[in-house]
């Protein structure tokens, strides 16, 4: 399908992110985990300050979910370090390292209740029990703050999948571990249910100052969530920083495919055919929505940029659309039209069109898109 996911948020728009604290509660230095032949991390190094929430963004088997397990305890290292809090947890069992997870399915145990299963980890704690009036109170506290409040005696079953997720996060945040990491956790939500929840999400983490690891695969959503984005490429880091310079600033062309915003080209357009740079040393980027589309014969600023293209087609998604053209050479350029700043516009099939934006607006990224792994 040509629709896609889209990228933009208002959290990217007014760049509103916190600075992270010098005081890690997690560090990797190094951490290299193979299966065989294939290297699912390669010596990956990063630093999670407390009190942060971290999205960790990357396409199916560029190693977000081993790196995760790697973390929790899971995985056995080949190489490298995992510290938490200061001191390396090499070779802890993973009961012992104090990390909450929340897995993609939620793992929830079917025979229970919602307060049994918020409670399970407290009733089973092998280190420092609690009496049972106490576990009572901290389990109905925990209920109330996800909002399930007056659900404790439903059986999992008969609450909704919005609602599944909210007992898997409060049975993860019951049991007050250092770092929440969580994997995939609204990938089962439908699209509606998925939004409410990013923000549900936000809440609670801050209300309990509680380090969030959020890996996945939606560009939307790691760069509506994190404080910061990791960018996970073929088990490497390629990029981490705000969410809204990896929106604005991806730092290459493998970075930029996957945030499903960008028009990648070998040149720019203006350039002559002998003058064009090796596509595989860099690549010209032009966001989707900086795009305005003109009549061919129409005159431009000196200062823009322009190409012709034909009209293929266009999707609405309610709010704007997006308009695909195809240059000469068969590429397909997307040009994303936000009905609050536009009309909606009408183009007739197979008629060339001016695509022109600003040349300030573009970037010229090191590597060739590719595909990420």
């Amino acid at each position: 399908m040509l629709a896609r996911e889209r990228s933009s948020s208002a959290r990217i728009e007014s760049g509103a992110v916190p600075a992270p604290s010098s005081d890690a509660v997690l560090r990797l230095d190094g951490v290299t985990k193979r299966y065989g032949s294939k290297t699912a991390l390669d010596a990956v190094s990063l630093s999670i300050s407390n009190d942060e929430y971290v999205s960790v963004l990357g396409a199916s088997g560029s190693g977000k979910t081993v790196l995760l397990r790697a973390i929790a305890g899971f995985e056995e290292l080949d190489r490298g370090t995992v510290s938490l809090n200061g001191r390396s947890v090499n070779g802890v069992p993973a009961h012992e390292r104090h990390i909450g997870f929340v897995f993609q399915n939620f793992a929830l145990f079917p025979h229970l209740a919602v307060q049994e299963n918020v409670a399970f980890g407290l009733v089973n704690r092998r280190h420092g029990r609690m009496a049972a009036p106490a576990i009572d109170r901290k389990v109905r506290d925990m209920i109330a703050l996800v909002g399930l409040a007056g659900l404790e005696a439903r059986g999992v079953h008969q609450i909704s999948g919005g609602q599944r997720q909210r007992v898997a996060l409060a049975r993860t945040l019951v049991t007050e571990p250092r770092l929440v990491l969580l994997d995939e956790p609204l990938g089962a939500l439908d699209a509606n249910l998925r939004a409410r929840m990013c923000g549900e999400l936000r809440r609670i983490r801050s209300q309990l100052g509680v380090t969030f690891l959020h890996v996945t695969g939606s560009e939307t959503e790691a760069l509506a969530m994190g404080d910061r984005v990791v960018v996970l490429d073929a088990g490497r880091v390629a990029q981490f920083e705000p969410p809204e310079v990896v929106y604005n600033r991806p730092a290459s062309a493998r970075v930029a495919r996957f945030l499903n915003c960008y028009n990648l080209l070998a040149a720019a357009p203006s350039q002559e055919p002998s003058s064009v740079p090796d596509s595989g040393r860099t690549t010209y980027a032009i966001r989707q929505d900086l795009i305005a589309v003109r009549p061919i014969d129409a005159v431009v600023d000196a200062r823009e940029m322009r190409l012709a293209a034909a009209f293929v087609t266009s999707e609405n998604s309610g709010p704007g659309a997006t308009y695909f053209f195809r240059m000469p050479s068969g590429e397909i350029v997307t040009v994303e039209h936000h009905f609050s700043r536009h009309e909606p516009q009408t183009f007739e099939p197979d008629r060339t069109y001016q695509l022109v934006w600003n040349a300030e607006d573009a970037l010229i990224l090191p590597g060739h898109p590719g595909g990420l792994s």
